[in-house]
Formats: structure tokens, sequence, C-alpha cells
């Protein structure tokens, strides 16, 4: 872990999209800049870390790391069949991503893991995905509408690392169709929905491993997992 800068420099993973600026149409690597707030705002220096030239050393210079949201993991990472609903996937960003989570897990390196994060977390672990939440829920209320986050009350798991940063349960914004179906060998779910959807999950043995569904990067008055990350990352 470095130790050597005034504040922690924390890496965010990134994703390769067609984007546009001026008169530029081309693909990018990028991250809402909410993020980046939410990290600044902490207390820490936000890093980008594209999925390409992956390297685990990377994680030498670094205090502590976020896996950010985006599109679903590929079933093909836990040996599953494509849903209909499963449209949208990276293979390469869920291999990038797989191995920093892995790395920052050997390095015990605090790692916050968001949304597809979470998701990704458990995968890396040898967990598996249900790929459409509303097949399972009956309702589409973690994902109302494109583009429009849904509001989810997360229930925390007494004596957990959640539970000591939050408190008994949480409001956060979700945009999600995926979740945490089977849960991997060491990772302890800490809270869940009202519906029992898998909310957040730690990793056990570590001093901060922390995943959650939901969006608190959406939430910038409530920075209080971004903080508790940069705490451990000091």
């Amino acid at each position: 872990m470095a130790s050597n800068a005034s504040r922690p420099r924390i890496g965010i993973t990134t994703y390769l999209e067609p984007a546009s600026w001026g008169i530029w149409q081309r693909s990018a690597a990028l991250v809402p800049q909410v993020y980046l707030d939410a990290v600044v705002a902490a207390g820490g220096v936000p890093l980008l870390l594209p999925p390409v030239g992956t390297d685990p050393s990377v994680l030498d210079v670094l205090d502590g790391l976020i896996i950010a949201g985006g599109c679903d993991v590929d079933p093909s990472s836990y040996a599953a069949v494509p849903h209909p609903e499963t449209v949208d996937t990276r293979v390469d960003r869920d291999q990038h991503e797989a191995v920093l989570i892995q790395a920052a897990l050997d390095r015990d390196l605090p790692l916050l893991a968001i949304c597809r994060g979470l998701q990704m977390l458990n995968v890396t672990l040898g967990g598996t995905l249900h790929q459409h939440l509303p097949d399972l829920v009956a309702h589409d209320e973690h994902r109302p509408s494109p583009a429009v986050f849904g509001a989810v009350e997360a229930k925390t798991e007494p004596g957990t690392l959640t539970a000591g940063i939050l408190g008994e349960s949480a409001l956060g914004s979700c945009y999600h169709h995926q979740a945490i179906d089977t849960v991997a060998s060491g990772l302890k779910v800490t809270a869940r929905a009202d519906d029992g959807t898998i909310e957040a999950a730690e990793v056990e043995g570590h001093t901060f491993a922390l995943g959650v569904q939901w969006h608190p990067e959406e939430t910038p008055d409530d920075l209080r997992l971004f903080t508790a990350l940069i705490k451990s990352s000091t």
C-alpha cells in the first residue's frame, strides 16, 4: 500500500464506450463524474483504471480501489447460459476487474465494490448471479425505467462492517437487473432489501472489502461509504 501521498490515492475502474466530445466521436475510457466527486469530497485522489493493459502491479501505487458500476456481467464468467435480458456485456472488462479484485484481496487493499462491482466481487470469488431480477421478485423497482434510478432500503446485519458504517439501514439509489444468486465462499451477506435482494456483502478476513448493490455515489450528501474507504486507506 502506498503511504507517502498526502491524500489516499483511490483507483476507480472505467468503461470503454463510444463517446462524443467537441467534434469527436470515438471509443473512450470513462466513468461518471459523480464517482470522482465522491472520492474527492471524502478526502481522496481519484485515479482512473481503464480495462486495457491490465497489470495488477498498478495496485502498488494505490491506497484503495473502487470497482465501479456499469453493464451486465457476462454469464460466461460463472458458466451460465445468457438470459434474453442479458444483452449488454463486456468480457474484457469482466476479466480486467477480476484480476484487480483478486490482486486487491491478495494485498488486503481497501476495496469498495459498487453495483456491478458487488456482482463482480461475488463472481470473482466463485459465486453466481440472478440475470434478471424481476423474474425473481416480480417487480421492476430496482431499475424502474431507462436512465431512472430506483430507491432501495437496505437493512444491515448487526455486528458487520456494513452496519458499523451505515447503522441499521440505509437508503440508496439503485439501477440494476442482476444481483447475487449463489453467494461465493468467503463472502458474507451484510444487508438485504425487503424483497430479499442481497444489497451488501463483505469478504471475510479482510480489513475493508465491502460491496453494495446500490449507487452511493449518487447521494453526495451521504459519503459514509467513501469516507470509510478513505479512512481504511490511510
